[in-house]
């Protein structure tokens, strides 16, 4: 593509040739810009037919022969056949132009070896055949088979039609003497090497002479160097010689000699005329020529570029700035600029361009930058997906990188502000083609902003409806930002390294954030509390609508995260969004609450109170509950509070709201299972005995709710209460998020144990329903038992009745429990029987029917000797039973044995301690009384007079043995008394059970001692030892001071109801003055 000014006369011609002879720069100067002013079309035109007329290179062809080329530019420059006909013989009678042959000698490989040590010495030698005298010779490449050149040379051309160019390698040897080739036998590579080393030396020795040898030559025709010229390896060959003899690789082109601004100026008007001709002719849209020429103009672009010797760098200068010129009018396919901007960047970089070019340069760039950046501002009119669409904008992104990296000279501004209104005015500020391009997305998206508000409005002035509006708005942003992610960011990034999504959404926040805060704060500041039997639908739909736009002011925030760096989230009001929505959080859980209890209403409606299936013991309404609670999860998971201290807060309260759904749902299946019950045993009853029968409503509401309950905890867990806590030690201390987890999970246990109180509660109904018939047949059986009365059987028949359909329908657990609850109101009335018979003086046969009442019902419910024990009714009964069997001495002797075992369990002894030894030899009891310490005073002094007197329990059992005292400490809290005493005993005395020996600690006064306190050491505790055992070597015994103060225990009862008893009577008497002892 070049274009030249080659004269309508000789004259001018000539003087072309000779301009850059010996001239001042000033003057070729002056004489160019004269000559760039007087040009005229019809001059270019002349010179363009003369180039024609004139055609090299091989791609001269039948198809772009001569006359198409001439028509092609008759055409193109709009001349008529008269003019161009003038033209056109005017130019026939100037001289042909002179051309040279550009050649540069690159290298060569896989050359043949001449030399005895298997390499050679190379040259080339370069001739044309028309003048095979004018050799030139590149430099000799010592031992190599591979030589590298890189040397240039230049052939006047006279006829390159016909012309041939020569080239040939040869082996250079110098002239050396026989002792020195001698020297080269070390050198020698093999046999072959060495023949050649002797044929040398023999040749040298007889004549003296010392030829190169022939390696190669290659024939190269002109007519097959391209317009353009090649670079291209060429075979050498030898005559007679088959075997090849090397590679040459050559860089040949053609050159004429010319002003070359002139020419620039020619080659920039012939592109802008054949360009529009291109346009017109073949009636190209916009932004769809992609740089392919015609044939004929093609042709005439390379034969003018190569006739007037124009640089690739000049070609791409010229084509940049005549296509931006046309594209302003006519757009063209942004790839031909990528490229050209691509291939113009070595040039700008090395400054090898003249000033004059610069300046045109970047006055093309600023139309190509204007053009591209508001392509860029318009880019959602661009269609989705289209090939041609990526294809023009990648090649947009790469242009601006392109001239990005280039150094923009001071004086030129890129961004003037006609062109640019949209750009932020800064003065004094020079703007670069990244911030120009980070300016026109922010406008870009300032106007597709306008463009959704514009195009959309509320449908009423309702704030639900202004809630749907916002809602609308964020969705359309966010669409255009997906749209960005997915087809445009990967491509900005690597195109040019701009993040394009993530500036889009900064654009766009500040814009969210500005037109939600204030609507939403004022929406929740108005919302009003929604009770469970509320039917305001508007206010539940405000509230619906409200937790939609903060999912969708979550979802943008969110998108913040993956798009934005860390740094650049911390100044967005959107990243605390959720701060707006604070006060309608209580809302929402308010609406899941409404919303779950009336799912439960309705799934307890139609439940039939059958199993879901065969695999499970629950029915429908225990699934759809459930069913429910977790969508308060889904809630939760979905509303993601980022704040830890309202997560805590909000999920205390989920939970709490889930546990009175449960217990709503716990009541709603026992007013079913009352309904469903009452209405099968209207026709099953019968008219003489009216008797409740368990129905297995009764037992699937129990399992329903039970299942509820199990659900609780692991709903808590899936809730996030972990990760809570967690991040409650991170941003707190790890104490306060301990403590938050102990609340935590106490809600949770309150609300299962709620549920738990629930079952039991209905388990109790149940059982209870069954107590009248219970009481009845046990009354029976108790008053009875001894004669031909049923009234047991009917009660087992009754109770196996009952139990069986509790035991096929129940789970396990709830089974056990109903059991024990049914079992604790039976012994709960056989305990009561004893007691109402106590005062009655029964006789021993009626405590006989009791027990074996008591046992055929164990045998019953198969309860073992742990179930017994575990089931406190039951062990009244057993303890009240045993009691009241046994003699006084026995009952006053289980008495000691009780206090024995609160001396145990006592913390903080508050009337002191007693410190003994003791122990036995043989039968003998040995006791020594130490001292007593923080005796509680018992005169008015703060003092007491104490002492210590020694008691074998039980007292019948030990009547003979002399009780024995220490002496009387005065005026003292802590008496040391350091006394021994020796009991003896009897063997039977001393192989008693459960004999104990107390330890009465007493204050003594002039006319009465008085009781201070007591203590107890069982002979169990006391060691046998040898009889030279000492005190000294026994350990100190710490005895818990303490007083009688239980005063309504079952031994004491058991004592107090025997009332002609003295002994019973005599012993309360004396424990109400130890109890009342001041």
């Amino acid at each position: 593509m070049v274009s030249t000014n080659p004269p309508i006369g000789a004259a001018t011609l000539n003087r072309m040739r000779n301009t850059f002879c010996g001239v001042p720069k000033a003057e070729i100067e002056r004489r160019t810009n004269a000559l760039l002013q007087s040009m005229t079309i019809e001059e270019l035109y002349a010179a363009l037919l003369y180039m024609t007329q004139h055609q090299i290179g091989f791609d001269v062809s039948k198809e772009c022969g001569q006359e198409t080329l001439l028509n092609h530019l008759q055409n193109a420059f709009k001349v008529d056949n008269e003019t161009h006909e003038r033209v056109l013989e005017e130019t026939k009678n100037l001289e042909p132009p002179e051309l040279h042959l550009n050649i540069e000698v690159i290298e060569a490989k896989e050359l043949v070896s001449k030399d005895s040590n298997g390499k050679s010495d190379p040259f080339c030698a370069l001739y044309l055949e028309s003048a095979p005298t004018r050799r030139y010779n590149t430099a000799v490449k010592t031992c190599t088979l591979s030589p590298v050149w890189e040397e240039h040379f230049e052939l006047p051309l006279e006829d390159p039609e016909n012309d041939v160019l020569c080239l040939e390698v040869w082996d250079f040897d110098a002239a050396e003497t026989v002792p020195e080739k001698m020297n080269k036998v070390k050198d020698v590579k093999g046999i072959k090497g060495l023949v050649k080393l002797a044929k040398e030396i023999a040749v040298t020795a007889t004549t003296g002479s010392h030829d190169n040898e022939f390696i190669g030559r290659c024939r190269i025709p002109l007519k097959d160097i391209p317009t353009t010229g090649h670079t291209m390896w060429y075979v050498l060959d030898k005559k007679n010689k088959s075997k090849r003899r090397g590679v040459v690789k050559l860089r040949l082109a053609f050159s004429a000699e010319h002003n070359a601004q002139v020419a620039a100026q020619e080659h920039r008007h012939l592109l802008r005329v054949l360009l529009l001709h291109e346009i017109e002719t073949e009636k190209i849209e916009k932004y769809c020529w992609c740089g392919r020429w015609s044939g004929p103009a093609e042709a005439l672009i390379l034969q003018h570029s190569a006739q007037r010797g124009l640089l690739a760098r000049n070609l791409a200068l010229a084509q940049w700035v005549e296509y931006a010129r046309i594209h302003q009018e006519h757009p063209l396919s942004f790839t031909v600029f990528n490229k050209l901007a691509i291939d113009l960047l070595r040039p700008m970089d090395s400054d090898l361009f003249s000033a004059d070019e610069t300046r045109l340069f970047w006055d093309a760039t600023k139309k190509v930058l204007y053009s591209c950046l508001n392509s860029i501002r318009k880019i959602r009119r661009l269609i989705l997906g289209d090939r041609n669409v990526m294809m023009q904008l990648s090649a947009i992104l790469g242009i601006l990188s392109s001239i990005s990296s280039l150094k923009v000279p001071a004086d030129v501004d890129l961004f003037p502000d006609k062109m640019y209104s949209w750009f932020p005015q800064f003065e004094d500020v020079k703007i670069d083609v990244l911030q120009g391009l980070e300016y026109t997305i922010i406008q870009s998206c300032a106007e597709w902003f306008e463009h959704i508000i514009s195009n959309n409005s509320p449908e009423t002035e309702s704030d639900e409806d202004a809630l749907r509006y916002h809602i609308k708005v964020i969705q359309l942003i966010r669409a255009d930002l997906q749209k960005a992610i997915e087809n445009y960011d990967k491509l900005f990034i690597r195109k040019i390294n701009v993040p394009y999504a993530r500036m889009l959404y900064i654009a766009y926040e500040k814009r969210i954030s500005d037109m939600c805060m204030i609507i939403i704060e004022d929406v929740c500041a108005r919302l009003k509390r929604i009770e469970v039997d509320s039917t305001d639908n508007a206010e539940l739909s405000l509230g619906t609508t409200l937790f939609e736009l903060y999912l969708t002011l979550q979802r943008y925030a969110v998108l913040g995260q993956v798009l934005c760096a860390e740094g650049q989230l911390e100044d967005m009001k959107i990243q605390k969004y959720h701060e707006w929505f604070r006060g309608g959080v209580a809302h929402w859980l308010d609406i899941a609450v409404y919303k779950a209890l009336k799912r439960i209403d309705r799934a307890v409606e139609i439940d039939t109170l059958h199993a879901v299936d065969n695999s499970v013991q629950y029915s429908s309404s225990a699934v759809d509950t459930l069913t429910t609670f977790y969508q308060i999860k889904v809630f939760w998971t979905q509303l993601a509070w980022p704040d830890v201290e309202g997560s805590y807060t909000f999920i205390a309260k989920i939970i709490d709201d889930i546990c009175k759904c449960s217990i709503a749902y716990a009541d709603k299946m026992a007013e079913k299972a009352e309904t469903t019950t009452e209405l099968e045993q209207l026709s099953q009853s019968s008219v003489y005995e009216k008797k409740f029968t368990i129905s297995t409503a009764w037992c699937f509401a129990i399992n329903n709710i039970d299942y509820i309950r199990t659900s609780i905890a692991p709903l808590a867990k899936d809730l996030g209460l972990e990760e809570i806590v967690e991040a409650l030690g991170e941003h707190k201390t790890q104490e306060e998020a301990d403590r938050c987890q102990q609340t935590l999970e106490l809600i949770i246990d309150n609300a299962a144990d709620t549920v738990r109180n629930k079952i039991i509660e209905l388990l109790e109904v149940v059982a209870n329903k069954m107590a009248p018939a219970m009481n009845r047949y046990l009354m029976e059986g108790a008053e009875l038992i001894d004669t031909v009365s049923n009234a047991m059987d009917r009660l087992l028949q009754y109770l196996d009745s009952n139990l069986t359909t509790l035991h096929d329908n129940l789970n396990e657990d709830n089974f056990n429990r109903v059991v024990l609850v049914i079992w604790e109101i039976m012994s709960q009335t056989l305990y009561e029987l004893v007691n109402a018979n106590l005062e009655k003086r029964r006789p021993p046969a009626f405590y006989s029917n009791l027990h074996r009442t008591l046992q055929t019902l164990i045998r019953f419910f198969n309860l073992g000797a742990d179930e017994t024990a575990n089931v406190q009714v039951l062990g009244k009964i057993e303890r009240l039973l045993k009691l009241h069997g046994l003699e006084t001495a026995e009952v006053i002797h289980r008495y000691h044995q009780e206090r024995l075992e609160e001396q145990k369990e006592i913390e903080e002894p508050i009337y002191g301690l007693v410190t003994v030894k003791a122990h036995f030899i043989d039968n003998s009891l040995n006791i020594q009384i130490l001292n007593a310490r923080n005796l509680r005073s018992m005169d008015s002094n703060g003092k007491c007079d104490a002492y210590i007197k020694i008691r074998l329990l039980p007292d019948e059992k030990f009547a003979d043995i002399k009780t024995p005292k220490t002496h009387v400490q005065k005026e003292t809290l802590f008496p040391l008394f350091d006394e021994t005493f020796n009991i003896p005993l009897t063997p039977e005395q001393r192989a008693i059970e459960n004999a104990i020996v107390a330890f009465e600690v007493k204050d003594k006064d002039f006319l009465r001692s008085r009781f201070i306190a007591e203590a107890f050491l069982p002979f169990s505790e006391i060691p046998d030892t040898e009889p030279e055992t000492d005190f000294a070597t026994l350990e100190q015994v710490h005895l818990k001071l303490s007083r009688p103060i239980k005063k309504s225990t079952d031994v004491i009862r058991a004592l107090e109801h025997r009332k002609g008893d003295n002994q019973a009577m005599d012993f309360i008497a004396k424990l109400n003055t130890k109890a009342n002892s001041k």
